[in-house]
């Protein structure tokens, strides 16, 4: 896989596909891109499983992944900097310090995306 481009996520706006990681999650082509690029669907798979006891309770998450020293902090919010949740990562090889994505549920589905995507 190529390493991942943080130049190239610009240029997702919008998804032309779902790909499924779950029975109540889906990717977007910009999410799915970030998965293949990194080696992260780790990442992909900790932020689904967060967001199911979101369900009813919030349409929308954003979750922001932290990165200093081969370690992380993902935290799940609400959009308005109030914390749903967080998860210490003992390591990690992203290559990006700060990065951030969405979710938001479909009514049926939780969708990550990219903001740009949003």
């Amino acid at each position: 896989m190529d390493k991942l481009n943080p130049a190239n996520l610009a240029q997702f706006t919008g998804t032309t596909a779902y790909w499924r990681i779950g029975t109540s999650a889906v990717l977007t082509d910009g999410a799915k891109y970030v998965a293949d690029a990194a080696g992260a669907y780790w990442l992909m798979d900790a932020i689904a499983s967060y967001v199911l006891q979101f369900t009813g309770r919030e349409e929308f998450v954003v979750a922001k992944l932290i990165v200093s020293a081969n370690k992380a902090e993902l935290t799940l919010d609400d959009g308005n900097s109030n914390v749903l949740d967080r998860q210490h990562i003992a390591y990690t090889d992203f290559p990006i310090q700060s990065f951030q994505m969405y979710a938001c549920w479909s009514g049926e589905y939780w969708v990550l995306m990219l903001p740009t995507e949003y």
